[in-house]
């Protein structure tokens, strides 16, 4: 049965080829070499994120939608990545070591299953597949950022710290005075409605919207910055075991951890961070990241003043947010952010209220299924469903979130160690 809004087949296939065209331009720059290795089992190779996201249209669109067979069935083992009911899989921690297809097969793949649906949305395909489409958008946009996080942590490997961009305006090595203000945005708590509602696309994970009671609260109205997290260094954040939970001082002590992930202490302390334009000094006021859910709780404890004789930047109780009491808040808030489509790819420095962007804010939050939570029958329903175990969620977007991708309602999610992503935190009271 065509679609009854053919309207909607024709934004759809703008959309589309604009998000496809844009994942190829993020690899301009980049050598054959930089786009097939992998620097840790958690981040894959450029090459695959590629490949992944022609796989998913191929084997969620037009082979179940329009009848078409794949490029090449062999592939559908490299590329796929945790779709259990799709079929076998290739070990994650081994995708760099596909050196077959090269990168120049993938791309010719990728331009081959672009034709395929461009002709397949002037079909006049059912509103099914044209869901399955939105989502294969959103999907793409997803490995959009994880290609930039993943490139960044394995160029940060190499000792001579290449580029993937020069330096463009506001990502030099100035180290402006001065910290932004710290405003609170305060809320009386009672009972507020939460989670996607429509119109719109949305996953699966953020609905049904549901009913919340929330305590009085206050949301800070701007992410922790580079100079706040430098106090907390000074202070002995990292050696105080009074601030941590039990696993974030085990990780502390497994692996470290002095800083967050890309600083360098130059001697002196004075410190550098790796950056996709260089390596520089990190600017006080713009937001810290790559810090785990683990840190940023420590944080959250130092700043409340548990640590005694700490210079506490904020105080009063504070803590890190739930994502109900984030969302709320949020939801009546305008993106004012950096995404990805500035190509800074580095969070930027603030003077004021920031919301969205920068970095995506760690809350106190596990992931877990709202009430009434259902997952859709077949692989797709293994989108986010079976990760709700042993995971923290995130809210706002990143400065590699590509604009227009994010929402109040949007629920990230990691383990809590992970820092190779553009997390950071925003406080509450």
């Amino acid at each position: 049965m065509p679609d009854a809004c053919p309207d909607r087949a024709a934004l759809l296939a703008a959309r589309l080829a604009a998000t496809r065209a844009r994942s190829v331009t993020l690899t301009d720059g980049l050598s054959a070499e930089d786009m097939v290795v992998q620097s840790m089992p958690d981040a894959s190779p450029v090459k695959w994120h590629l490949a992944h996201t022609t796989w998913f249209f191929e084997t969620f669109v037009l082979g179940p939608h329009a009848g078409q067979p794949p490029h090449d069935p062999a592939w559908a083992y490299l590329f796929n990545s945790y779709y259990v009911a799709a079929g076998d899989r290739h070990p994650r921690p081994r995708r760099g070591l596909v050196t077959r297809p090269g990168v120049a097969e993938v791309l010719d793949w990728r331009a081959q299953v672009d034709r395929r649906l461009a002709a397949f949305l002037e079909s006049g395909p059912a509103a099914e597949a044209l869901d399955l489409i939105d989502l294969g958008i959103a999907h793409e946009q997803q490995h959009q950022e994880l290609l930039l996080t993943d490139l960044k942590h394995l160029l940060a490997q190499n000792p001579l710290r290449y580029l993937l961009r020069p330096a463009g305006p506001g990502t030099d090595d100035r180290v402006p005075g001065g910290l932004p203000p710290l405003g609170w945005v305060e809320h009386p708590g009672g009972l507020v409605e939460v989670g996607h509602a429509g119109p719109g696309f949305a996953y699966d994970n953020e609905g049904p919207r549901h009913r919340v009671w929330l305590e009085p609260f206050a949301l800070a109205d701007r992410p922790v910055t580079c100079g706040e997290w430098l106090a907390f260094m000074a202070d002995g954040g990292y050696a105080t075991p009074s601030l941590w939970l039990s696993d974030g001082w085990a990780a502390v002590q497994a692996e470290g951890w002095r800083a967050p992930l890309y600083w360098r202490d130059a001697g002196d302390g004075d410190w550098r961070v790796f950056t996709l334009s260089g390596e520089r000094r990190p600017d006080p006021a713009e937001p810290v990241a790559h810090v785990s859910q683990y840190e940023a709780d420590a944080f959250a404890r130092w700043a409340a003043g548990v640590h005694a004789g700490s210079s506490s930047p904020a105080g009063l109780g504070t803590r890190l947010p739930t994502e109900a009491e984030w969302e709320t808040v949020a939801a009546l808030r305008a993106p004012s952010g950096t995404f990805a489509d500035a190509g800074r790819y580095h969070p930027a420095p603030l003077s004021g209220p920031s919301w969205y962007g920068e970095v995506w804010d760690w809350t106190a939050s596990a992931y877990l299924p709202y009430p009434g939570f259902r997952t859709a029958a077949g692989a797709v329903g293994e989108y986010n469903g079976k990760f709700m175990s042993g995971q923290m969620v995130l809210r706002g977007g990143s400065c590699a979130t590509p604009t227009g991708h994010v929402r109040p309602t949007y629920r990230n999610f990691f383990p809590p160690a992970a820092r190779w992503q553009f997390s950071g935190l925003r406080l509450a009271r």
